[in-house]
């Protein structure tokens, strides 16, 4: 048959309105989007006290501010940990999941860059960040302060009506307004790690803000999860060598040997305070530590942890992101005769957070195990299952992962 110009254009016409007919219509001027997406998107929503349930809802049309994600994975928080067991929020039914990580599949007409100004497109990988753009040094706190909705706060506030606003389902809508980088030079595992790195990041911030922890400082690291684990690794990148890790199960202190500690304490090979403060001082040649960082969220380690420190010395308390209950300290012989100084850290900023993004391709570079945080990888039909594996402390960073 002999095909002219003419007809190759009509049936080239012809394809290209009917692949734009199964996406469901012709696109506005200034939008992508990116092969066939669904009517409806699952969900994990909490409905009751340890029990999500997989739900269905639409997805609705865009509008002109906003982008469709399509979700590749997100980590459980020990947030979602306590909301999944206590809600002590009281949010419940909603969807959770603010560790997560995906791909732009749609955009509105008036999307073009990200909110560091860098370009977005169809295809690229995204984080979203609960602090606003328009702020970059507020934080979680004042967050609540303000009592500002959930527009912004994906996977921690109150649910909507629309119900796509948490990571732990396969599309989540990022609304006109909302923090959103393009991560697309990490990888997925990096970018699930985002949102907790930055929780560290700050923290060492918060520590350096002392004076106290420098190059050459001595360094304990109390409490071996995933935020102990990464907070070493921050202090690595940084060039801080000598750090003495603290935890009583022997993997977790094997493995922070590995993202960067030179020595390690079983405080269970130990009888008392008193032993466990010589076992600091034996990592240190005699010297108790210049600065600590302590991790559990467990009221009896922070009391422990000021027998630690060298007058003069630093602390940063990071483990308490609710309430855990209270502490017993002497405030004369813990802190004034001590002159110890004292900061607390909560979250992050914006600038700690894209501060982040540069972290993870130091610690790949200098080869630490970051991946290697992520120990179980589940599907989003088995997050019940994935919960209580967090619950029971069975690993250590647990991701719900799509296919």
């Amino acid at each position: 048959m002999d095909i002219n110009q003419v007809n190759v254009e009509a049936i080239v016409k012809s394809v290209l309105e009917g692949m734009l007919e199964q996406q469901g219509s012709a696109k506005p001027e200034g939008a992508g989007t990116a092969g066939p997406i669904p009517a409806t998107a699952k969900v994990a929503m909490l409905t009751a006290l340890e029990k999500y349930e997989i739900k269905e809802f639409p997805i609705p049309e865009l509008g002109d501010d906003d982008i469709l994600v399509k979700v590749e994975g997100c980590g459980i928080c020990g947030t979602d940990a306590h909301e999944f067991k206590r809600d002590p929020f009281g949010l419940i039914p909603l969807v959770l999941g603010h560790e997560g990580t995906g791909e732009i599949v749609k955009m509105g007409k008036n999307v073009k860059k990200d909110s560091a100004g860098k370009e977005l497109k169809i295809g690229d990988k995204v984080v979203t960040c609960m602090i606003f753009k328009d702020n970059p040094d507020i934080t979680m706190f004042d967050l609540n302060k303000q009592n500002i909705g959930g527009a912004d706060v994906y996977g921690l506030l109150p649910d909507d009506e629309i119900h796509l606003n948490g990571w732990f389902s396969n599309y989540i809508l990022i609304r006109g307004g909302s923090t959103v980088f393009n991560v697309s030079d990490l990888d997925l595992d990096s970018r699930i790690l985002i949102e907790p790195c930055a929780v560290l990041v700050h923290a060492v911030e918060r520590a350096k803000s002392t004076g106290i922890l420098r190059f050459n400082s001595r360094v304990v690291v109390q409490g071996c999860g995933p935020i102990g684990l990464i907070c070493i690794a921050v202090l690595r990148t940084m060039g801080i060598e000598n750090i003495t890790a603290i935890d009583g199960e022997q993997k977790r202190l094997d493995f922070a040997k590995e993202m960067g500690a030179s020595r390690s304490i079983n405080f269970k090979d130990y009888n008392g305070i008193e032993a466990l403060s010589d076992a600091v001082a034996g990592c240190f040649g005699g010297h108790l530590a210049d600065f600590a960082f302590q991790c559990t969220g467990s009221p009896a380690a922070h009391s422990n942890i000021y027998k630690f420190i060298r007058n003069g010395g630093g602390l940063c308390e990071l483990g308490f992101f609710i309430n855990g209950g209270d502490a017993t300290i002497n405030p004369h012989f813990d802190i004034c005769s001590k002159e110890l100084t004292v900061v607390g850290s909560w979250v992050y900023t914006l600038r700690d957070y894209a501060t982040t993004f540069d972290f993870l391709k130091r610690a790949k570079g200098i080869g630490l195990p970051m991946s290697r945080l992520i120990t179980h990888r589940f599907p989003l039909e088995q997050i019940n299952e994935a919960h209580i594996t967090n619950l029971k402390m069975e690993g250590l960073k647990i991701a719900i992962v799509n296919e």
